[in-house]
């Protein structure tokens, strides 16, 4: 008598509530990839060594400049060496986060039959819904996690046929998100010398920067020390807002070790995207990261990615951030390249043209830039677009696999 043979269930949270205590060999990570994978939990207590920094966002507006500008000082800071960072008196209430999380919650306690009904099409490219990861990561692997994933700003971009009628909508979430990122791009931009909106006209404006939302949902697990939420990666968003239900799991690559971050209570996390590093020359750091599971709690997380439109602007060094001692770091390429340039792992030396392009662009970023400080050698001192201290800033090299940022957190 043949044995049937049982199919791998297609959702994560169907495998881990159907009581294994082994995972699926497509969910075993490469022992590489495993360095510093421990008790989540005992690595969250752990009060030596560096730590995310937390930025208090009350004095990000005051009327004393003084008072502002260290306000302002400290989130460049953490830009600039980290890449992330818990924002606390954001000016979003607990309230309404408790709304997002109660929704999002309430999404995932649904039946998985329930849930198919929103289920999306990755092969078609319909990327918006419910989902889990197909292996299309340079290891072949899968990862520990389900999703629903969705446009949630601006509102005329949305798709209103997937969303789900169960949980409440997060469109007020996301005008308040949409505000932040107009704050942190504010600070951003002056922090590299440049007019406070200048960095947001860069990667959109109100019009055209893209808020996804990725709600994550990751099972426990039997066996997390062979397995990863999410990969490591960077994120290719702008910006990256999360929040998540103080269940630890966030890890972030800081110089050359594994970093858990703690749970900090009303906290919003931030990440600083591929899409500023280009912009900022590798001034402002898009750290690697990952996330990790446990055997003992579910965690979810709610990341917003703030996104420029795919096709209409080139992603470069901008002039300001470019000169002879500071070449361009990144060629130039729209948002959708960018995505396409880390899904498939192109290798910049199979491209010819594309060198040839980089070079000429380094001379013509270069010249542009030479020209811009002699057009303002006779401006205001607030028109000097560096500070010495800026130029001991070097991006962090990417050494594992990256995913476009539908897939992350």
């Amino acid at each position: 008598m043949v044995s049937e043979v049982v199919p791998t269930p297609s959702r994560v949270e169907s495998l881990a509530k159907s009581g294994i205590q082994v995972i699926p060999k497509e969910y075993v990570r490469p022992q590489e990839e495993l360095n510093g994978i421990g008790n989540i939990f005992e690595e969250e207590k752990k009060e030596e060594g560096p730590q995310v920094p937390t930025i208090n966002l009350k004095e990000i507006d005051s009327e004393d400049k003084e008072i502002r500008e260290k306000c302002h000082q400290e989130l460049k800071r953490a830009a600039m060496e980290w890449g992330v960072m818990h924002l606390v008196n954001h000016g979003i209430s607990d309230e309404l986060i408790d709304h997002v999380k109660v929704a999002g919650g309430t999404f995932f306690d649904l039946p998985v039959e329930e849930k198919e009904k929103y289920a999306n099409d990755q092969p078609s490219g319909n990327v918006q819904g419910y989902g889990s990861k197909l292996a299309n990561n340079g290891c072949g692997q899968l990862e520990w996690e389900d999703y629903f994933f969705h446009c949630v700003f601006p509102e005329d971009k949305r798709d209103l046929a997937i969303w789900p009628k169960t949980p409440a909508d997060y469109i007020e979430y996301a005008k308040q998100i949409r505000n932040l990122a107009t704050k942190i791009f504010a600070v951003l931009s002056i922090g590299l010398g440049l007019e406070e909106g200048r960095l947001e006209k860069e990667v959109g404006g109100m019009e055209d920067l893209m808020l996804q939302m990725k709600i994550n949902y990751y099972p426990k697990c039997p066996q997390p020390e062979l397995a990863l939420g999410v990969e490591a990666h960077t994120d290719v968003s702008a910006l990256t807002f999360i929040l998540h239900n103080m269940v630890p799991g966030l890890q972030l690559f800081y110089e050359g070790n594994w970093v858990t971050a703690k749970c900090v209570p009303n906290s919003i996390i931030m990440h600083i995207g591929d899409t500023v590093e280009i912009l900022s020359n590798g001034k402002y750091k898009s750290i690697l990261h990952r996330g990790v599971v446990n055997k003992e709690k579910v965690r979810i997380s709610w990341a917003i990615f703030c996104e420029p439109p795919k096709e209409k602007i080139i992603l470069k060094p901008l002039p300001e951030t470019v000169n002879e001692a500071e070449p361009p770091r990144f060629p130039p390429r729209t948002f959708a390249q960018h995505m396409a340039h880390k899904l498939f792992k192109k290798d910049d030396q199979d491209s010819t043209a594309e060198q040839k392009a980089f070079k000429k662009d380094d001379q013509d970023v270069v010249a542009e830039r030479k020209v811009l400080r002699d057009d303002k050698q006779d401006a205001a001192a607030e028109h000097k677009i560096f500070k010495k201290d800026d130029q001991d800033v070097v991006a962090e090299h990417k050494v594992l696999k990256d995913v476009p940022a539908e897939e992350s957190k």
